[in-house]
């Protein structure tokens, strides 16, 4: 090839991805046009919640988000401080976005007052709660605390622990990358080539995916953007060090820089692709899921891994074919073949190259001691609580809205500011109160009207009948309820925390209740869609891990053109996974002492570990293949072992890094994933890719490639000297 080409090329690959990142990198700025946190978005159509929700203006006229105002004293209120609570709830309302404020509702203790404050959704909640807090911290009477919580106040405390995904999130992925490459590479310029990959990746992933969201074609919200960063850094950097991996060696031999890197993009390519794949297919089975966030990472996510794939097989080439030896200063590599002898006799030194031996000395007590212990680690599944966790129980750390939420149990009916709100058909409506009547969680009802200065009537049933107004009172006003199709909406105060698992069972009993008397209602509001988040999750994680499994074990079948080593290694992920995740449950239980987890933790803590962990698998078993060819399955094995031994491990250590800087957002759902695949990583990285498949693959020997071509090749070789011995 001319010169001009071999430099042109290159130089045109990196000028387009340079074009691609600087027109992609100012997005960071922008996500929250397009990122919304509301929970009810994510629920599927079907879902009760989710359809009361989409009906709520049918009856209010406003979609809106209630916020509640809590301003408590130890001592009762005086009629000053009642005043100046007055005045502040009218300031309130004078805030821009903010609806109909009510006045202050006291207590029966007289110790504290409740507001109710509407946001319209259409506004940046937690600018407008801010807003709010800081009217409060400066007009609050003496002697008085005030919160803001209800449903706006923990969106707003949501949104905020997010915030850092942008900056903080980034800046330790990228650092904790960086120092590891050096510290492997001793080399100050190969990290930056490596973290230039990930970064130009990650930059036109969010272009693309920013872009997607802004059509709705997907739906973004922060805990997809964290994962979106996290995993196209790690992914990018995993598939950069393979690549380096092979230019080093290609390097190494002699071969001149263009040389060096065809025959590194030959040898990089293959296992790129499947292991890219590989995850791609696992996360494309989220479109499995009911549940609109999960779909939305799916693609997302696959998004971001096909150009990290992208990146590490034309930007990092590139790179490297212009800088050539110079990336590796001052440590230049003078060698490029394996030097690991085939005769066990020869002594041997480096870490890899003893490890090697000793797997192929010791096989089968390796790996049934390396089996035994993840057993052992897994058996902690038992004490895994994943059946969700309060709303108020999501933001690690302080929580205003958490405080007002005790604040507010303290005074009031607890469920206050967060009803469940209950869609009920006008003739079936004396059946329905009947049902509220009778349960315990219930404080009180409310019917929503239009024509009443609260837009609320309370609603009682005497003598079978729903009665609305002030019953009891001669000449108190009787405003009816507004009906929209046959239907009135009723809001149900509960006696419990919206978020609370009393307030679950309150309206679980309750829906069970109506499908017998009164079928047609329907329940929604925050803990119907708390309830209807999770058992959609549960229903998920049921459904999709068997797929997500099939599909990859179909993927390795090709791969490897066997049956018998993919099997294994989807057992050997499985049981990694097990590990990992029973290890998570002791410390998040008796470490962190966390109050549980989201349902889809298990379900997102699988797909990236069992992709993820493929994915080193993969790099392994590929050169273990090409090795065999040449030397045999059971040399291959030990010379794919030496081969690959460097590289995964710091593969594993940058990944492992980069879901661990999760942990720096304040988010419980975020910090137990950043735990469960960052361990779950570096399992697989000592324990299971080092020691427990090449083990386990040299004793099976070459029926492990059972029923290739390999394997029958192997097979005749073997009988083949078989008969020679005989006949000698």
């Amino acid at each position: 090839m001319p010169r001009w080409l071999r430099i042109g090329i290159p130089a045109l690959l990196v000028l387009v991805w340079l074009v691609g990142g600087s027109v992609g990198g100012p997005y960071f700025g922008r996500v929250d046009e397009v990122a919304t946190n509301d929970q009810s978005s994510f629920l599927p159509a079907s879902a009760d919640a989710t359809q009361v929700s989409e009906r709520l203006t049918d009856f209010t006229g406003a979609d809106e988000i209630p916020a509640v105002v809590v301003a408590a004293s130890a001592d009762p209120l005086d009629p000053s401080q009642l005043a100046a609570l007055s005045e502040l709830a009218t300031a309130i309302g004078e805030i821009a976005d903010v609806g109909e404020v009510s006045p202050p509702i006291p207590s029966e203790d007289g110790l504290a007052v409740q507001v109710f404050v509407p946001i319209d959704t259409s506004a940046e909640v937690r600018d407008v709660v801010e807003d709010i807090r800081a009217l409060i911290a400066d007009d609050v009477p003496s002697g008085v605390d005030a919160w803001v919580t209800g449903p706006a106040g923990f969106t707003a405390d949501l949104v905020k622990g997010f915030l850092g995904i942008d900056g903080l999130l980034l800046i330790v992925a990228l650092a904790a990358v960086f120092v590891i490459l050096v510290v492997v590479y001793r080399s100050p310029l190969l990290p930056i080539l490596v973290l230039l990959t990930s970064v130009f990746a990650l930059c036109v992933a969010l272009l693309t995916v920013w872009w997607l969201a802004k059509a709705e074609v997907v739906v973004l919200n922060g805990q997809v953007q964290g994962i979106l960063f996290i995993l196209v850094i790690g992914a990018a950097t995993d598939y950069a060090l393979l690549y380096t991996a092979r230019y080093r060696e290609a390097i190494g031999s002699g071969a001149t820089r263009w040389d060096a890197t065809v025959r590194a993009w030959k040898g990089a390519v293959e296992p790129i692709l499947a292991s890219g794949g590989t995850v791609i297919a696992g996360l494309l089975c989220l479109l499995l899921s009911d549940l609109a966030s999960n779909k939305a990472l799916g693609p997302i996510a696959s998004i971001g891994i096909a150009f990290s794939m992208l990146s590490a097989l034309t930007f990092l080439p590139a790179l490297l074919a212009l800088v050539g030896r110079a990336a590796f200063w001052p440590f230049v590599p003078r060698t490029g073949a394996i030097d690991f002898p085939d005769d066990p006799s020869v002594p041997v030194s480096g870490l890899w190259p003893r490890l090697a031996r000793f797997v192929a000395r010791r096989a089968r007590p390796v790996w049934i001691v390396s089996t035994v212990v993840l057993v052992a680690g897994a058996a902690g599944v038992l004490q895994l609580n994943a059946d969700g966790v309060p709303a108020s129980d999501l933001v690690l750390g302080a929580s205003e809205a958490r405080d007002g939420q005790v604040a507010l149990g303290e005074h009031f009916p607890a469920g206050s500011g967060s009803p469940a709100s209950i869609i009920v058909p006008e003739d079936r409506l004396a059946d329905a109160l009947a049902v509220l009547d009778d349960s315990p969680g219930i404080s009180s009802v409310a019917a929503v009207a239009a024509d009443s200065p609260t837009g609320q009537v309370a609603v009682t049933l005497e003598n079978g009948e729903p009665v609305f107004g002030s019953p009891g009172r001669p000449g108190a006003p009787a405003a009816g309820p507004t009906v929209s199709d046959g239907e009135v909406l009723l809001s149900a105060t509960l006696t419990d925390p919206a978020d609370s698992f009393a307030a679950e069972r309150t309206v679980r009993d309750l829906r069970d209740a109506f499908a017998e008397r009164a079928p047609d209602v329907l329940v929604g509001g925050t803990t119907a869609t708390d309830i209807d988040t999770n058992d959609t999750s549960i229903r998920d994680r049921t459904v999709i891990i068997p797929v997500i499994l099939g599909v990859i074990l179909l993927i390795l079948m090709m791969l490897l053109r066997s049956v018998l080593a993919p099997v294994l290694l989807i057992l050997s992920t499985i049981l990694s996974f097990g590990t990992a995740l029973g290890v998570s449950a002791l410390v998040f239980t008796h470490v962190f002492d966390f109050p549980g987890g989201d349902p889809a933790v298990p379900l997102y803590g699988f797909v990236f570990l069992v992709a993820l962990g493929v994915d080193y698998n993969i790099f392994l078993m590929s050169r273990v293949r090409e090795e065999t060819l040449a030397h045999g399955t059971r040399r291959g094995i030990a010379r794919g072992l030496v081969a690959t031994g460097g590289v995964i491990t710091s593969a594993g250590l940058v990944l492992a890094a980069t879901f661990a800087a999760l942990g720096v957002i304040p988010i419980l759902f975020l910090a137990q994933i950043a735990f469960i695949v960052a361990f779950g990583v570096l399992l697989d990285t000592f324990v299971v890719r080092s020691l427990l498949v090449p083990a386990l693959a040299h004793d099976i020997g070459p029926a492990i490639w059972w029923p290739s071509r390999q394997w029958r090749r192997e097979r005749e070789a073997r009988r083949a000297a078989a008969r020679r011995t005989l006949d000698a």
